[in-house]
């Protein structure tokens, strides 16, 4: 079975975005459910498929987070791998589909986990906000806060991958991707047609979706009062080949195939030598790089693949 992709709420399990796009685990309300249920529920899943990948919000409550951890420490499992993206709620149920993609392609479980932080790169995600006097994730100039309390106030922003803060008026524009994507809106107490008849055609966007408002939105961007929006790679195959372009390691600590400087099952990061490498004297990995149009370009140094056994 594949490594099962679980998210902390069903807000946060997108429909498919394609045929292979495997079921979301939805583990709700963990910190109001009796712990004795979560264990079971965690023990099936990991019974079923291996490996569990839990994809978290960091706008959750912290109690959600206290519960994963103890779910993992009393299971003593190396198992689940913990993952929480820094990215808005829409973005993180974005990411969680782009794995759940993943999951139906023949990559082992710690490329699979460390894919979501590879991926990060690659989306981006903000809002059309009605207020920014409580927004804390974004720098806000006091100029901006000041205009907050204009009656009718809009302002666009873009959170991840660069902050980005503008007043909403006819030359409002947020720098987007350089490279094709789909885009994903979902609408809460505010009314603007902003993103989608501004944005996502200045963006060039190869399609649009509406979503309902995860339910940690407000409290990531401060208000309710807010229209979120996540551009995506959306084509399984690009997907696929971003994550097989990187050099996998074999982590030193668990031995599981990895991409990127951490295993997001043990949290273990290579160790380093004194000229900067990584593991054995190998140079850390290199993300791909993308251009608009043209697919995906590889770096400037074609990393080497393949596996190797650990040794002790």
């Amino acid at each position: 079975m594949p490594t099962a992709i679980a998210v902390t709420g069903a807000d946060l399990a997108l429909p498919p975005q394609d045929e292979r796009t495997m079921p979301a685990a939805v583990l709700p309300e963990l910190d109001r459910r009796p712990l004795d249920r979560t264990l079971a529920e965690m023990q099936v899943l990991l019974d079923q498929h291996g490996q569990v990948v839990v994809v978290t919000s960091p706008a959750a409550p912290p109690a959600v987070q206290r519960r994963l951890h103890t779910v993992r420490s009393l299971l003593e499992s190396d198992r689940i791998a913990l993952f929480k993206p820094d990215l808005p709620p829409l973005g993180v149920a974005v990411l969680a589909r782009q794995l759940r993609q993943l999951a139906s392609c023949d990559l082992s479980p710690g490329v699979l986990a460390s894919a979501g932080r590879l991926l990060t790169h690659y989306i981006h995600a903000g809002a059309v906000l009605g207020s920014v006097a409580k927004l804390d994730r974004v720098p806000v100039t006091l100029k901006a806060h000041a205009k907050s309390w204009v009656p009718g106030s809009q302002f666009a922003v873009l959170a991840h991958p660069q902050p980005q803060l503008v007043r909403l008026g006819p030359d409002a524009r947020l720098t987007g991707p350089e490279f094709a994507t789909r885009m994903v809106v979902a609408k809460g107490q505010l009314q603007s047609d902003w993103i989608t008849g501004t944005l996502a055609p200045s963006w060039r966007v190869q399609g649009l979706r509406e979503t309902d408002l995860p339910a940690d939105s407000a409290r990531w961007w401060g208000t309710g009062r807010t229209v979120e929006f996540c551009a995506y790679l959306a084509d399984l195959s690009v997907l696929y080949q971003l994550v097989t372009s990187v050099r996998q390691s074999v982590c030193h600590w668990c031995g599981l195939d990895v991409i990127g400087d951490l295993c997001v099952f043990c949290s273990a990061t290579p160790p380093t030598t004194q000229d900067g490498t990584a593991g054995e004297g190998r140079p850390a990995p290199t993300p791909v790089r993308q251009n608009r149009g043209r697919g995906v370009l590889p770096p400037r140094q074609q990393p080497t693949r393949g596996r190797r056994a650990l040794t002790p």
